[in-house]
Order: structure tokens, then C-alpha cells, then sequence
């Protein structure tokens, strides 16, 4: 059981359930590591929606998160508990079908053109214009309400792609370690991309513990989160998980130039725009490399993973558009992106 006390740095403690499965999840994780009960996940079977499923998401979180930081309470013997593991895998069953039908039919694609054809996958991507209204037209309740959401990732960024560096070698291996070092602010600590983020949250009054907006979250943001969690731990899926990798560089410098610009309109400071001003220069470097050095590299040594590499791109790309939907339309409908305040929650 991890003794880390700093809210910073984790371990989160556990949040609230949000249906029958997590709620019996979590029930189990308060106690000692033992088979969880016969038939928890059968509900999954039948979800008609995994990307939106409140308790399939958070359920898949609530798994993946021992393999990160653990949570507050819960013994570090769960994380290979062999029930527990076949529950994510019911989980992770109906979410990746989910994931696959996002993100549509791929072309074929042969492994030397494999970085053409991820960049036209990219240049093809046209989603909704989350970045533009917050850069002229968000207020800062909104522009608030978009870092509490990115922060269950930008916290502990870059840390799901680095479960890729022991599994490549050669050319793909050294350019993620280039990308990474970049992440990781090459080794200090008020450089660390997570770093640069809980300033902007401090910055904006929100909370800057490690995962502390988690029950505020909804379903599609977790799903974000529970995407990368799901190509990094499966080593089958390293080639999607370069190719995430490499959407989110290859997308990243004009959005974070327009999240930038939209502080400094609400009148904050440097210090509070730093994180987005970094990506700006960091990400244009970044994308040459994702696309020829970490996913060309990738496919000239394992040619059959080409196809693995546009579908880990292309689900990126297609979730990270549901994600947008949901705060357009939630504020275009006058009603906030997260979920509401109740309970212990409310009070604080």
C-alpha cells in the first residue's frame, strides 16, 4: 500500500461509485485482494454505449489506475489479481469494439508509406472547433471547466506512452525517448509538462491534486484517459499506441497557440499560459518525429503493425471529437461539461 501523502504526486483517493459494477468494484478494493463476485461485469455484455457508459468508464479507470499510482486505501496486491484482471478484460471487450467503430474504415496502407498516410490521416481530421471558441469566445467558468477535464491527463502526461519503451528498440525506441524527454522537461521538475499544467490549474483557483477532479468527470472524458491506458498495457497494441502518440503531436502546436491566446484575452499572466505556450514550439518539433522516426521507424522493423499504427491515430483523433461535442454542445445548451458537484463533494 503506497505511503505518499502529497496530494501532488498520488495516490488519489477512491471516488465515488457510478452504477452496480464500479460500486462493487470498489467495495472489493477497500478490503484485502480476493476474488471479486461471481458475474459483477455481466452487464457489459450488453452496453449499448461503452464510450459513454458512466460505470463501464469508470470501472476500466478505477483497473488502469492500479497500474499507475494506485488509490489511497487500497492495498498494491490488487493489481494482479486474477478476478479483477478478467473484469477489465469484460471491460475492455465491448470498449474497444466501440473504438474500432469510431474510428471507421482505415486505408491500406504499406509500411513505407505509412507516414504519408498518417499525416493525411491528421490533415483529413476536421472536429469541432473546441480550440477556436475557446481561444475568442469562452469565459473563464468555461475555460475553467476545459482544464478540469484535461487534467486527469495532463497531470501524469506522457507517462501511459512510456509503457512503449521497453517493448520497441532501434530507431522507434530513440525517437520516443527524444519526444518523452521533451514530456518529462529533460530531467527538472518545474520543467515537466505535468508541472507546467498544475500551474495553469493554480493559476485558475482549481484544485492541483493528483486526480482530484475525477468525480467531476464524465464518461467520455475518462474514455480519453481509459484509450491510452488500454494501448499502453497491452503490448499487442504498441503500434496503436505510437500512433496516439503521434496524433496528439501531430495536432497539438495550433490548438495549444489558440488555448494560449484565449488566457492571455482573459487577462492571465506568463506563468498561467506557459504549459500551452511550450507545446506551441515542443510539438512542431515533435510532429516530424512521431510521424517518420516513431511510427516509420516502428513499421520498418514490424511492417505488420502498420495498420495497428492508423487505428491508434484514427481513435485518437475520432474520441478526442466526442470529447469536443460534449462541451460545445453542453455550453451552447447553457449547461455546464461536468458532472454536477453532490455529496462531500458539494460541501468542499
Amino acid at each position: 500500500m503506497s505511503t505518499v501523502t502529497d496530494r501532488r504526486y498520488g495516490p488519489a483517493p477512491l471516488p465515488a461509485a457510478r452504477g452496480p459494477v464500479s460500486a462493487g468494484l470498489l467495495t472489493a478494493l477497500r478490503g484485502s485482494p480476493g476474488a471479486l463476485p461471481s458475474g459483477l461485469g455481466d452487464r457489459f455484455d450488453e452496453a449499448a454505449a461503452p464510450l459513454t457508459d458512466e460505470d463501464l468508464q469508470l470501472t476500466l479507470f478505477l483497473c488502469y489506475e492500479l497500474h499507475y499510482r494506485g488509490w489511497q486505501g487500497v492495498t498494491d496486491e490488487w493489481e494482479w489479481e486474477p478476478s479483477l484482471l478478467a473484469l477489465r478484460a469484460r471491460a475492455e471487450r465491448p470498449f474497444t469494439a466501440a473504438l474500432r467503430e469510431l474510428a471507421g474504415p482505415l486505408p491500406a496502407v504499406l509500411p513505407a508509406a505509412l507516414p504519408a498516410t498518417l499525416i493525411d490521416v491528421v490533415a483529413a481530421d476536421d472536429g469541432p472547433a473546441l480550440a477556436a471558441t475557446l481561444q475568442r469566445r469562452a469565459d473563464l467558468a468555461q475555460f475553467r471547466e476545459f482544464v478540469t477535464h484535461r487534467s486527469i491527463y495532463h497531470l501524469r502526461e506522457a507517462d501511459p506512452h512510456s509503457w512503449a519503451l521497453p517493448r520497441l528498440g532501434g530507431p522507434a525506441k530513440a525517437a520516443l525517448v527524444e519526444i518523452q524527454m521533451d514530456e518529462y522537461g529533460n530531467g527538472r521538475l518545474d520543467r515537466m509538462h505535468a508541472e507546467l499544467f498544475r500551474a495553469t490549474m493554480d493559476r485558475l483557483g482549481l484544485d492541483t491534486g493528483y486526480a482530484a477532479h475525477l468525480d467531476r468527470v464524465p464518461a467520455v472524458t475518462l474514455a480519453l484517459n481509459n484509450l491510452m491506458s488500454l494501448f499502453g498495457l497491452h503490448r499487442r497494441l504498441r503500434g496503436a499506441l505510437l500512433g496516439h502518440l503521434a496524433a496528439y503531436e501531430m495536432t497539438s502546436s495550433l490548438p495549444n497557440r489558440r488555448y494560449g491566446n484565449g488566457l492571455r484575452r482573459l487577462g492571465f499572466d506568463a506563468v498561467a499560459t506557459r504549459f500551452y505556450d511550450e507545446h506551441v514550439e515542443a510539438d512542431a518539433v515533435h510532429e516530424q518525429i512521431a510521424a517518420y522516426d516513431l511510427c516509420g521507424g516502428l513499421v520498418r522493423a514490424e511492417p505488420a503493425l502498420a495498420g495497428d499504427v492508423l487505428f491508434g491515430a484514427a481513435a485518437a483523433l475520432a474520441l478526442d471529437r466526442l470529447f469536443a461535442t460534449h462541451l460545445l454542445s453542453a455550453w451552447s445548451a447553457g449547461r455546464s461539461s461536468l458532472r454536477p458537484a453532490t455529496g462531500a463533494l458539494a460541501a468542499a
